[in-house]
C-alpha cells in the first residue's frame, strides 16, 4: 500500500471516543480512514495540520434529530456540521418521512417534517437513494416512523389499528428494514398514534427483532404517568429481546420536577435494564407543535410560529393572552396550528438525567420551524463547553463519549465514534478551551465558537465558520466499507 497519507494531524490532544482520559499524538488518514496513530513525525502526507492546543475527536453523533427532508433540502447541514456532528438519526418521535404516502396535507406532528409537497418516498429504499445520490454534508442512517406506517395503512390514525392494517403495517417494516433501515421509532404521546394498543407496538416489535432493529421511543406519557411509560416501553422491547431506546427523557411539568432519581433507578432497578439507553438534550425546555394539553399557566410558552396568526410568533403564550384579553388555553385554541417551546423541565434533572451513564446526546432541533429552540445550532458545543468544561458536571471525555462512541455503539453504526486505526475518518476538530454554544431561545440561528473542523469519511467539509462545499455524507444504515 502507498504509505503517503490524505491528512495528517500532528500534535493533537485526542478523545479518541472512549471515557479514558485525552492524550497527545499524530493521526494519519488515507482517504476515507484512519491508518496511523501515534509519533508520525516522519510520514508522509498531502496535507499536514498541526494542532498543537487543539483537540482532535471522532465525528459527533446526533441521535435524535428531525432532519429527515432537511439533509435533502439543505445538504450543507450547516447547523449540524457547525456543531461538529458527522451523523445524524433521522425518523424519531414515530415520524419519518420515509415511507410515506399522502393525499392530504400530513397530520400534525408529521407536519413537523414539512408540507405534503415534501413527502415524496412512497418506500425506504428511495430515500436511501436520495441520500445516497444528494450526498449531505454528514452522514444519515434512518428509522421508520410508526405514525408514518399508520398514515399509509388506515383511514383513521385515532383508534386501534385493525388486524389487516397491522399485517400490513409488519410487512411494510419488513420491507423497510431489508432496504437499510436500523429501526422502529414511536410517538405514543402524539394524538396520531395514542390510540395504538401496546399489542400494536409489540407485533411491529417482532419484526425488529428477526431483523436486528433497535426500538426507539418518544414514551406515551413525560408528565404524571412516566414510569408507567417506561414500562410499558420495557414491556414492548423484551417482547422482541431487543434493544430500547428512550427518546428525551425527561420529568415534563412542574408536577413532575424533583422525579428524575426515581425514573433513573426505575431503569437501574429493571431486569431489562442491560438493553436500555436514553437520550437528552442539554437544556430546561423542550419543543414541539403547540399542544393544549401542555398548557400550564405555571409553564413559559414561546409561539415560534402560528398559521392562523403568524403576527404573534416568537412571542410568549401569556403575553398574547393578555393582549387578546383570553385565558392561555382560550389563545393557544386561536393560535393552532403553530409551534412553541415549552419551559417545562427542571435543570436539575436534566442535568441527573445527561449525566447518567447511560445517556446519549440528541439535539431534538427541528429545522423546519422558522425559530428553532437553539438546541438545532447549540447542543453538542453547549455539553463539551457549558456541563463539562464550566459546570463539570462530567469529564470532557465522558462528555464526548456520550456523542460519539456510546452513540455509535447502541446504533450500531459500526466504524464509526472513535478515533482507532480501521476507523472511519469522521472527525472534529475543537479548541478545548473556546467551544461553546452561542444560540439563545432569542437569537436561536447562531453558530457555535470553537469547531474548526469536521471531516466527514476523509473529506474537510467544515472550517473556519463555514462549509468547505465539500460533501461526503453517506447512508450509513447498511452496513458500509472503508477504503482502507
Amino acid at each position: 500500500m502507498d504509505k503517503k497519507y490524505t491528512y495528517l494531524f500532528k500534535n493533537a490532544l485526542i478523545f479518541n471516543g472512549s471515557e479514558s482520559p485525552p492524550y497527545k499524538a499524530d493521526v494519519a488518514i488515507k482517504q476515507n480512514v484512519i491508518c496511523a496513530i501515534g509519533n508520525l513525525s516522519a510520514v508522509e502526507s498531502d496535507e499536514v495540520f498541526d494542532l498543537e492546543g487543539k483537540a482532535l475527536a471522532p465525528g459527533f453523533i446526533d441521535v435524535h434529530t428531525h432532519d429527515d427532508n432537511a439533509v435533502l433540502q439543505s445538504p450543507d447541514c450547516l447547523a449540524k456540521i457547525s456543531q461538529g456532528v458527522s451523523t445524524v438519526i433521522v425518523g424519531n418521535c414515530g415520524l419519518s418521512v420515509a415511507p410515506v404516502r399522502l393525499s392530504t396535507e400530513p397530520p400534525d406532528p408529521l407536519n413537523l417534517l414539512g408540507n405534503q409537497s415534501d413527502f415524496i418516498f412512497k418506500d425506504f429504499k428511495s430515500y436511501v437513494a436520495a441520500i445516497n445520490e444528494r450526498k449531505p454534508a454528514v452522514n444519515v442512517a434512518a428509522l421508520v416512523g410508526h405514525t408514518s406506517l399508520r398514515v399509509n395503512h388506515m383511514d383513521d390514525l385515532y383508534r386501534e389499528a385493525t388486524s389487516d392494517e397491522l399485517v400490513a403495517m409488519k410487512d411494510e417494516l419488513d420491507a423497510c428494514m431489508q432496504e437499510g433501515a436500523i429501526g422502529l421509532s414511536t410517538g405514543l404521546a402524539y394524538a396520531t398514534a395514542r390510540d395504538s394498543s401496546t399489542e400494536e407496538i409489540i407485533a411491529l416489535a417482532k419484526v425488529l427483532a428477526k431483523n436486528d432493529g433497535i426500538y426507539v421511543t418518544h414514551l406515551r406519557n413525560e408528565f404524571d404517568q412516566v414510569i408507567e411509560a417506561i414500562e410499558e416501553s420495557f414491556t414492548i422491547a423484551e417482547s422482541g429481546d431487543i434493544p430500547l431506546i428512550i427518546s428525551h427523557l425527561k420529568c415534563a411539568g412542574p408536577d413532575n420536577w424533583g422525579r428524575s432519581d426515581e425514573l433513573l433507578k426505575f431503569i437501574e432497578n429493571s431486569s431489562y435494564s442491560h438493553r436500555v439507553h436514553m437520550d437528552c438534550y442539554p437544556y430546561a425546555a423542550g419543543s414541539s407543535t403547540l399542544d393544549l394539553g401542555q398548557v400550564d399557566e405555571r409553564v413559559e410558552i414561546l409561539i415560534t410560529w402560528s398559521e392562523t396568526h403568524p403576527e404573534k410568533s416568537t412571542q410568549y403564550l401569556h403575553e398574547i393572552a393578555k393582549d387578546w384579553g383570553l385565558s392561555q388555553y382560550e389563545a393557544a385554541e386561536k393560535l393552532k396550528p403553530a409551534g412553541a417551546v415549552y419551559f417545562s423541565i427542571s435543570e436539575e434533572d436534566m442535568k441527573k438525567i445527561i449525566s447518567h451513564p447511560k445517556t446519549m446526546i440528541g439535539s431534538d432541533g427541528l429545522p423546519h420551524d422558522p425559530h428553532p429552540h437553539p438546541r438545532l445550532w447549540g447542543t453538542f458545543p453547549r455539553v463539551i463547553g457549558r456541563l463539562a468544561r464550566e459546570q463539570k458536571l462530567m469529564s470532557m471525555s465522558t462528555a464526548i463519549h456520550k456523542m460519539t462512541a456510546l452513540s455509535a455503539k447502541n446504533y450500531k453504526l459500526e466504524g464509526r465514534g472513535q478515533i482507532a486505526i480501521g476507523s472511519f475518518a469522521d472527525l472534529v476538530v475543537f479548541d478545548p478551551e473556546r467551544v461553546a454554544d452561542t444560540a439563545t431561545f432569542d437569537k436561536p440561528i447562531s453558530m457555535a465558537s470553537g469547531i474548526e473542523q469536521v471531516y466527514v469519511n476523509g473529506v474537510l467539509s467544515f472550517e473556519k465558520g463555514r462549509s468547505t462545499n465539500q460533501r461526503a455524507g453517506i447512508y450509513v444504515g447498511a452496513k458500509q466499507k472503508s477504503n482502507i
